[in-house]
């Protein structure tokens, strides 16, 4: 474990003018609030916070960070406060400690909501101040690290959430050299048989080409230099397992076939040197076709800048080169740590002048969460994010010449929506090179796009599925929720002015803000929509506004049929439905339209509600139709009954109905199965006597046979109590001997 004064004076190196007095203040807090805490290895606690402060060090960041890594874990695992950490070493430090800390007791219960909320807060954090970003990429870093002390599950968990998130998180914020030590440390856990084979693959590739790193940097650095580059560093290496795992997965390749195992970076003196250093390279060598890419001309959103080649150099062997100039290297390595804006009154090296003042990379961290975190369910979030990090990127461009990176697979719809939300939405068709072209084409790079625009167009909810980044999902599912609402908040309206005219009561929306809380409702449009889909009681909302108002009302006397009565819809149809949904009746009587979920009881001799021919039973979905013509009544089918297929072009038929009982006068309901059984003596009878232990009434049957008269088919027509009384029967007939195969048969 380090001491206290191996990391001031690591600080020291670099920072000579460090306050000293405060990283021994936040050591001193942090070993005494984390105590006798051990760590799963066994290790005292105080161990984690100092390696996580270690690895900052190596970045070169100032005293406060340093002292947020000491004091990260204090407020989430020990009895520190926030206001605590205030006081003792400022605001500054205490949001940033805070920031790190997760969120506790969250009443969610889906674990993927949890993991998005704590991604949320931290996102929204490190959107605030990216220093939270490098204290929490340390952090992750130190524990994968130290992994092989935990449980095999934790392990998973922890690899898998590391491979999704955090080492994409790491990618995006430039800092490369992190981002595969973070993916190699996850690939080991999430499936070490395939690291074990790879990591052994490349041992005996290295100890075959002993010696031929080296070669090729001799090569490569005295061919420069004899072109006027003295000043040159080569440096080659072995790519990583899960570098060379992941290429054989997308480009579906053997270990055998890959040509490039090898890459070798070039540092020059500026950027001038950078193409001065290519020509030379590409003179000497051939080069590999379509391995070009020139990311100083056109730098990588994470601000990332080199250029990238292929060629067939020393040795008739395949290898990767990059070309940069120090700051680049910097760059590449710790991303937005090393970027002069973090750098105390460091600036851009002479020739690097292209660097940009700020960070892209925070830039776009900044962006993604102004256009993520507005509106999403915690899933919706986590996706959209995590949609986001991915991205192997391609550049287009808009007809002025702005500059657009996208994820390959990008379509002319992500790229309206990543120039601007209004363009997206009114998008209906596109020119890619000056051609019209379908909007599900994929973009490559150097394509020039043009947005064709419509003032009336909303987009279609099924663009969901061609769009590949999370801001287009995002903007796409929010414009189809809003269209969804829009559509019902016509009805609701109209459902709420009735309601509150039959009470005497004027209907407002300004009326409705003060009684939202008491409707456990965020605004006025999603209550007014709430009552047009039925999911909230139009009498609910007259009294949260009016909580004195009392329901006078005259109550309609049941007709004489069992206690059902009759309620006119706009049609002039007549509808038998129960009198104990009087109150629902009236609300949708009030609108003129039958909205709401309308109760559904057992079936009087004379009522006009009545079953689809397959029946349905109290359990299934259901839904009903209005009778066409001048038949009076709803028809009731299950949600599977395929015969409803052919009512989906006449929507203002279908009703929402949901089941009522009356558990002092149960009824029968009834429902066919098909059995196919053996065609031996005593079969039916078995099949009979099951059916009637379980308290069920066979109403028709019919039988048949087939394959040659060694199986029989039995058509059922049967009345149980419910779903579950059902599936029980099913489930019993199964296990019968006699019984090969069945099903319930939906018309």
């Amino acid at each position: 474990m380090m001491r206290q004064y191996e990391l001031v004076e690591r600080v020291q190196k670099y920072k000579p003018d460090a306050n000293e007095a405060l990283l021994n203040k936040a050591y001193v807090y942090a070993m005494q609030k984390h105590g006798q805490q051990k760590r799963a290895s066994g290790d005292p606690y105080i161990s984690h916070p100092l390696e996580v402060a270690a690895i900052l060090t190596d970045m070169h960041l100032d005293e406060s960070t340093i002292a947020v890594a000491l004091l990260h874990d204090t407020i989430e695992d020990t009895t520190a406060t926030r206001a605590e950490i205030d006081e003792l070493f400022g605001e500054d430090i205490g949001r940033l400690v805070e920031g790190l800390t997760k969120l506790k007791r969250l009443d969610l219960v889906s674990k993927k909501a949890k993991q998005a909320e704590n991604l949320r807060k931290l996102l929204l954090a490190i959107s605030d101040d990216v220093r939270v970003l490098l204290v929490k990429l340390a952090d992750r870093l130190h524990n994968m690290r130290t992994l092989d002390h935990m449980k095999p599950e934790q392990k998973a968990r922890i690899s898998e959430e590391t491979m999704d998130i955090y080492a994409p998180l790491a990618g995006r914020m430039g800092m490369q050299d992190m981002r595969d030590e973070l993916e190699d440390l996850s690939f080991r856990h999430i499936n070490p048989e395939a690291y074990e084979t790879v990591t052994q693959r490349l041992a005996e590739l290295s100890a075959h080409n002993e010696g031929l790193i080296k070669k090729i940097e001799d090569e490569l650095r005295e061919l420069l230099v004899a072109n006027g580059l003295n000043d040159t560093f080569v440096k080659g290496r072995q790519k990583k397992p899960y570098s060379v795992f992941r290429k054989m997965q997308s480009k579906s390749l053997s270990f055998e076939q890959l040509s490039d195992v090898y890459g070798f970076r070039i540092i020059v003196d500026d950027v001038a040197c950078c193409y001065k250093a290519l020509g030379i390279v590409h003179t000497r060598w051939r080069v590999v076709p379509g391995r070009f890419k020139d990311y100083i001309s056109n730098p990588k959103q994470n601000d990332y800048r080199s250029i990238h080649t292929t060629i067939v150099g020393p040795s008739r062997q395949r290898i990767e080169l990059q070309i940069r100039t120090q700051l680049m290297q910097e760059i590449a390595e710790y991303g937005i740590a090393a970027h002069a804006l973090y750098k105390d009154g460091q600036g851009p090296a002479k020739g690097d002048e292209l660097l940009p003042k700020q960070s892209n990379a925070y830039s776009w961290l900044r962006h993604t969460i102004e256009s993520l975190a507005e509106g999403d369910n915690p899933e919706e979030f986590l996706e959209h994010t995590k949609l986001e990090l991915f991205q192997d990127q391609v550049f287009c461009f808009t007809p002025k010449g702005k500059l657009i990176a996208l994820p390959r697979g990008a379509t002319p719809i992500d790229f309206a929506y990543a120039v601007h939300t209004n363009i997206g939405d009114t998008t209906v068709g596109a020119k890619i090179n000056g051609r019209i072209m379908p909007l599900v084409t994929r973009l490559n790079n150097g394509d020039e796009v043009e947005i064709i625009r419509s003032g009336v167009q909303v987009p279609p909810a099924a663009w969901e599925e061609i769009v590949v980044t999370g801001k287009a999902r995002s903007a796409i599912r929010r414009a189809t929720r809003m269209a969804i609402r829009k559509q019902y908040a016509g009805l609701g309206h109209r459902i709420l002015e009735r309601t509150f005219e039959r009470a005497g009561k004027t209907f407002s929306r300004e009326a409705l803000k003060p009684a939202l809380h008491r409707l456990a409702q965020k605004d006025v449009e999603d209550t007014i929509a709430s009552v047009g889909r039925g999911e909230l009681s139009s009498l609910d909302v007259l009294r949260a506004v009016f909580p004195d108002y009392k329901d006078e009302r005259v109550t309609v006397k049941p007709a004489a049929d069992q206690g059902w009565f009759n309620v006119p819809s706009a049609t002039g149809m007549m509808f038998k439905l129960p009198a104990q949904s009087q109150t629902d009746l009236e609300n949708a009587q009030a609108a003129d339209l039958v909205a709401t979920l309308l109760p559904i009881r057992g079936l009087a001799a004379n009522t006009q509600v009545r079953f689809a021919p397959s029946g349905a039973v109290p359990g299934d979905r259901i839904v009903g139709i209005m009778d066409a013509g001048k038949s009076k009544g709803i028809t009731i089918y299950p949600i599977q009954a395929p015969a409803l297929q052919k009512f989906d072009d006449e929507p203002e038929r279908w009703i929402d109905v949901r089941w009522d009982l009356d558990e002092a006068n149960k009824s029968r309901f009834p429902a066919k199965i098909e059995i196919n059984t053996i065609n031996e003596p005593g079969t039916l009878a078995t099949v009979a006597k099951t059916i009637g232990a379980l308290d069920i009434n066979i109403r028709t049957m019919s039988m048949g046979s087939n394959r040659a008269d060694d199986f029989s088919e039995i058509a059922m027509e049967i009345e149980v109590w419910d779903l579950r009384q059902l599936n029980q029967l099913l489930s019993q007939l199964k296990e019968l001997d006699c019984v090969a195969n069945l099903k319930r048969i939906y018309d």
